[in-house]
């Protein structure tokens, strides 16, 4: 099976490892020459391809005769107008429609859930107005809409470990935020979840990709400081003072996969 994973990053390029290492033939894009021939060296088939927001590259036709393709696109949500995202999954959908591609896991974010004080599922009714993000709500729209391909999407919470710790964004900060509950991933188990969609066929489906324990925010921040040798937060925000969500994992769970991780006290980060 061929597996193509448009976004090469942080999350991209663990996945293809790990595919590889299934026996699954892996290719991918990068958008700069520098890290096209970086990532040929270390032995990835990968295109220089990029949307801003048509599609711009060398030789990236080949990423669209695949059996899956993942699409790993982080939108600008705060560099680039809410339209931009949407216009590049446009330019893709309509590649991949040319192509024939069968089957598309759309990676999405949890940010789509408004901050309700409330557990957000995938059955939830969102709407334009009602989203917490209406880039990722509206590019998730086009790819489900008048689709040729199976099309799984991904709500990924915020994704952590290895050299992204939450606590480090928030050392030696004031009134951070701290009572919330927190709805994150490890990247180990997103890498396996979307290994999982693939080999267990769950097709045609939303899932969150959030690990099922949700500690507050302070909780995780203080730890991180003892554990890794930083400064916590100076001071919290008021108690009760911001909007929350906490994401359900229940879904993915039903289908019998189990997280590595399930309690980001537990994350483990490079030092």
């Amino acid at each position: 099976m061929k597996i193509s994973i448009i976004g090469f990053g942080w999350l991209g390029k663990p996945l293809a490892e790990k595919l590889q290492t299934k026996g699954y033939r892996v290719s991918g894009s990068a958008t700069s020459e520098e890290k096209v021939a970086l990532l040929n060296k270390e032995g990835f088939d990968t295109s220089l391809f990029k949307l801003i927001p048509h599609p711009e590259g060398l030789g990236f036709q080949s990423l669209f005769h695949t059996d899956v393709m993942i699409i790993n696109v982080p939108p600008r949500t705060r560099s680039a107008a809410p339209t931009y995202h949407p216009e590049q999954i446009k330019f893709l959908k309509e590649l991949a429609k040319q192509n024939n591609v069968p089957r598309i896991i759309y990676v999405s974010a949890t940010s789509v859930y408004p901050d309700q004080n409330q557990i957000a599922r995938e059955s939830d009714e969102l709407t334009k107005e009602s989203t917490g993000n209406a880039a990722l709500f509206e590019a998730e729209r086009i790819l489900g809409q008048d689709k040729t391909y199976d099309l799984t999407i991904v709500r990924f919470g915020g994704l952590l470990g290895v050299d992204r710790i939450p606590g480090r964004y928030f050392s030696g900060k004031e009134q951070v935020v701290g009572d919330s509950p927190v709805n994150y991933i490890h990247r180990d188990d997103a890498v396996d979840l979307m290994i999982w969609i693939i080999e267990k066929r769950l097709w045609n489906e939303i899932y969150n990709g959030v690990a099922p324990l949700h500690p507050e925010r302070k909780d995780v921040y203080e730890k991180n400081a003892s554990d890794l040798g930083f400064d916590p937060p100076v001071s919290y925000q008021e108690l009760g003072r911001n909007l929350w969500k906490e994401i359900s994992a229940d879904k993915i769970l039903a289908t019998g996969f189990k997280f590595t991780i399930e309690n980001p006290l537990d994350f483990w980060y490079q030092k």
